[in-house]
Formats: C-alpha cells, sequence, structure tokens
C-alpha cells in the first residue's frame, strides 16, 4: 500500500516537473520563432495538471486534510490567474511563479515523509 502510494507521488512529481520544464524552456527561449505554440502547449499542459488537481481535491472522499486540500486549491487557483494572465498579455517574466511552484511541488512530492 505504501508503494503505491509512493509511486502515486511519484507520477505527480513527473508530471509537475515536467510542466515546470515546458515552461522554463519557452522562457528561455522566449524570442524563438515557435514560441507561441510552445507557449500555448506548454499552459494547456499546466491547466490540465492543476484542473486534475482541483477535481481530485473537490472528492469528497479524498482523504488529505480539509486545510490542506483548501491550500492546494486556492494554490490552484492561483496558477490558473497566472496562466491566463501571460495568456492575455505574454511576458516571459510571468512565467516565473508557475515554474517556481511547479518545480517545489515536484521536490516537495519526491521527499519522503517522516516516520512518526
Amino acid at each position: 500500500m505504501q508503494k503505491d502510494a509512493l509511486s502515486g507521488r511519484e507520477l505527480e512529481a513527473s508530471v509537475l516537473a515536467r510542466a515546470g520544464v515546458m515552461l522554463k524552456q519557452v522562457q528561455d527561449n522566449w524570442d524563438a520563432h515557435d514560441r507561441a505554440s510552445k507557449l500555448l502547449e506548454a499552459i494547456k499542459f499546466n491547466q490540465k495538471i492543476w484542473s486534475f488537481f482541483q477535481a481530485e481535491l473537490s472528492d469528497p472522499g479524498n482523504p488529505l486534510p480539509k486545510p490542506l486540500k483548501e491550500d492546494i486549491l486556492n494554490l490552484s487557483i492561483f496558477i490558473d490567474k497566472c496562466l491566463f494572465e501571460v495568456m492575455a498579455f505574454p511576458d516571459k517574466e510571468k512565467l516565473s511563479v508557475v515554474i517556481d511552484i511547479d518545480f517545489n511541488l515536484a521536490t516537495g512530492l519526491r521527499t519522503k515523509p517522516t516516520e512518526q
């Protein structure tokens, strides 16, 4: 059972890291001729991930503590706002906050929970 939970965490971490990498590549290659399409692809990927988290956290059977679920849901709303802002007014610096969140959460998910 613990192995299944850890593999789920690792999967979530990998997906978040991929999302961060996609945005970082767009940011690092902002002047590329295909920036618009790569940016849209990276934003859509991030939105899918965060929409999935929203759906999972909204499930009444989700075992996470309510305060943690609320914090993650609030974070997902913030991410949505950031991504919509970038779509409306593209600016590579606006990507930094989402990139940082994606990478930091991926790192946190890869950290093994401490035994109590």
